[in-house]
């Protein structure tokens, strides 16, 4: 019984320490959202902090972790974070796009050289992959109220590629990354509640590796999850 607690104990803690994660992470994109809006911390007014928090709210973020961090970056108690990608190859050749938050570029890219060298894998020079990844806006919305049809030819309209329903409430909207901001814009014209919306890097080419192989790479994939500096990692296994 004493075995099966501390299990159940251990998932329990790691479930927590994940979601911590996830929490660091969004908070370091609502400082970026603000600084980019000019200092805007009022949503109404700054469209990258709405959708921010919409994603923040679709992981179950507490309303007082969002409001603090807002508050932070607000009054500068924050420290000066940049977005920069980078680009690698992983184990067995898996192609990756790196998108960090950080405040410190050479702690980040030495961290990010040891995730690599630890793994068999390597970093690249900035255009290294633009060949192998496309980079899209992926929208979840509220499918309640919608008429499929009509709703469908307006979007197209501001961008919209592809439309496809989840099974489960949500319609998914997939736009060029030029049209993300007309979408956000035409979706929120109408009232349509927006659960989640990000920009992506689709491969459009991918590798197939060996299960022995996936495990390999699932150790980078593991480093990289565990990087407080790391926001989101593309890659392009099958």
């Amino acid at each position: 019984m004493g075995r099966v607690f501390e299990k159940r104990k251990h998932k329990m803690f790691a479930r927590y320490a994940k979601m911590s994660q996830s929490f660091t992470k969004i908070g370091k994109e609502i400082a970026i959202a603000i600084k980019a809006g000019g200092g805007s911390g009022d949503p109404n007014s700054n469209s990258r902090l709405r959708v921010i928090i919409a994603n923040a709210k679709s992981l179950n973020m507490p309303k007082a972790n969002i409001d603090a961090a807002i508050s932070r970056a607000t009054s500068k108690l924050d420290k000066d974070f940049e977005e920069i990608a980078y680009e690698g190859k992983g184990p067995h050749g898996v192609a990756l796009i790196i998108e960090t938050a950080t405040d410190n570029p050479t702690r980040t890219i030495a961290n990010l050289r040891a995730h690599m060298n630890r793994t068999g894998g390597t970093m690249l020079t900035s255009g290294s992959l633009d060949f192998i990844f496309v980079r899209k806006g992926i929208f979840s919305v509220n499918l309640s109220g919608i008429q499929l049809d009509e709703f469908e030819l307006e979007m197209i309209d501001y961008g919209m590629e592809e439309m496809e329903d989840d099974g489960e409430g949500h319609l998914i909207i997939t736009v060029p990354f030029t049209k993300f901001g007309a979408m956000q814009k035409a979706l929120e014209e109408r009232n349509i509640e927006i659960v989640n919306a990000q920009l992506q890097r689709l491969p459009t080419t991918t590798v197939e590796l060996t299960e022995e192989q996936q495990e390999d790479f699932g150790k980078l994939l593991d480093r990289l999850d565990e990087d407080d500096d790391v926001v989101n990692v593309w890659h392009n296994l099958k």
